[in-house]
């Protein structure tokens, strides 16, 4: 464990630890937090571990936590580390075991009102259609060919099968496929995890959310992306299920290896790695932009099921029930893209583990019509509070490799939560408050506790004032969906 005392307050709200602490850090550990978030992550694992990825062979400029972060395998979650290229590595646990876990947003022109009436039938439809738990099949059945195609199409698959429109796909980031997939990398025991999870939403912290939208902060923002105040909105929190998992389990064994052929000198086995140039490192770089386009045609698919969902409870009742998407972000990704690091523009490869991608404007990924504002930025808080669509910013390009946080972070383990909070307790408080849950075990429940979790205002808040994400508006939750 580290105290207060080894970090040095860069400036309001930005802490260091100088690469003076050990003789192996290449670049400062640098987190973005107030007093009371630093001290909650002072409190496990995290900045240790967030030093131990300062020692990375490439790594440049600083290793980077955001507010939220708290203790991952290897990297802590809510980790920003950039290496350069050709010689700076990849490692599979700062990607993490849920590859391109993500949150897509939905809104609408409907009134949080409007749909009060139906919302149990909502809710309900929405658990039927959307197979939550784990180890939950989904009702497409794909064969090998259809398989390997939507790991190497993503999104693209769903257009072709009329699961997606168009605009789905350019308003989800990399417009739901990242180039380089090869499924040739991906082990037969990681398809058949993946197989029939397609539309699932699995368990933990996954979520379909019906949210109200309480507060807009930016209103010319806001309408861009068809956000408006009191309408209803939906979110989808999930990824790539037992397929992305096996992928990272697979080439975190293979990785053992080779570090000792590189002779790469670690901290922490958990941080194995290969460099991205290697051919280690480009199968593990081929495989995980497989899961990534699973995890996106996942939700895409998770997407279709629940706009049939609203139409089987509203069709005839309210007149325009559409759900248009807002954008569809990734958190657990490494992806090569330019960045200016001391005044010079480099390739870099970019791990965001349980980090938000936050391109400002003019960035030439985005889709044109979004292009002036930036990428929207979805900040999903814990069951039963607030979350946050933000704005992606120049400055998060100048500070943080175009990246921000990427929701409230835990604050306590998942065991710990059991112990503390009774699932039935939680359930009947939320629904106290006007808020539906459906889900499976109610001890699951218990372990997404609101009490597990850090303030999410407080995280982005931070990110707000550090000018890395502009809030944008507010979302309350009125049904939760839970595996």
């Amino acid at each position: 464990m580290l105290s207060k005392q080894e970090f040095v307050r860069v400036a309001d709200n930005i802490w260091e630890i100088p690469p003076t602490f050990r003789d192996d850090m290449r670049v400062p550990a640098r987190v973005y937090a107030d007093e009371q978030l630093l001290d909650a992550a002072l409190g496990d694992n995290s900045v240790v571990q967030l030093v131990n990825t300062a020692t990375l062979p490439g790594v440049v400029r600083h290793a980077i936590a955001m507010p939220d972060i708290h203790q991952g395998y290897g990297f802590p979650i809510g980790g920003v580390v950039a290496t350069r290229l050709p010689d700076g590595v990849v490692s599979p646990g700062g990607v993490g075991y849920d590859i391109n876990c993500g949150v897509r947003l939905l809104a609408s022109v409907m009134t949080a009102d409007e749909i009060e009436p139906y919302l149990e039938d909502i809710a309900s439809s929405v658990y039927a259609n959307c197979p939550s738990g784990v180890g939950s099949h989904g009702h497409l059945r794909v064969t090998n060919s259809e398989l390997d195609k939507v790991l190497h199409e993503g999104s693209r698959w769903m257009l072709a099968k009329g699961y997606a429109s168009r605009e789905d796909l350019d308003r989800t980031e990399e417009c739901g496929r990242v180039p380089g997939a090869d499924a040739s990398f991906v082990s037969d025991h990681a398809r058949e995890r993946g197989r029939n999870q397609l539309g699932t939403l699995g368990a933990g912290n996954h979520f379909i959310e019906v949210d109200k939208v309480a507060e807009v902060y930016d209103q010319p923002t806001a309408a861009r992306l068809g956000i408006f105040s009191g309408n209803v909105a939906v979110q989808i929190h999930c990824g790539s299920r037992g397929l992305g998992h096996q992928v990272c389990e697979d080439y975190v064994s293979r990785f053992q290896k080779a570090v000792q052929d590189y002779g790469i000198i670690l901290p922490d086995r958990e941080l194995v790695c290969a460099p991205l140039d290697s051919h280690e490192g480009q199968e593990y770089f081929h495989a995980m932009a497989c899961a990534a386009n699973f995890a996106f045609a996942n939700r895409q698919l998770l997407t279709h099921m629940i706009r049939h969902s609203f139409e089987q409870v509203l069709a005839g009742k309210i007149k325009d029930f559409q759900l248009h998407q807002v954008y569809d972000v990734a958190h657990n990704m490494a992806k090569v893209e330019e960045h200016e690091v001391d005044g010079r523009r480099f390739r870099v490869c970019v791990h965001r583990k349980g980090s938000t991608r936050a391109f400002g404007p003019g960035s030439s990924v985005l889709p044109e019509d979004l292009r002036d504002i930036g990428q929207p930025v979805l900040i999903p808080g814990s069951m039963g509070t607030a979350s946050y669509v933000l704005i992606g910013t120049t400055e998060a390009m100048q500070q943080t490799f175009g990246s921000t946080c990427h929701g409230a972070g835990r604050l306590m383990s998942r065991a710990k939560a059991r112990k503390m909070v009774r699932g039935t307790e939680l359930r009947d408080q939320l629904r106290n408050r006007g808020i539906l849950i459906c889900a499976g075990l109610l001890s699951a429940l218990a372990e997404e506790s609101p009490v597990a979790y850090k303030d999410v205002s407080r995280v982005v808040e931070v990110v707000h004032k550090l000018g890395i994400g502009r809030k944008v508006a507010r979302l309350e939750p009125v049904a939760v969906i839970k595996g």
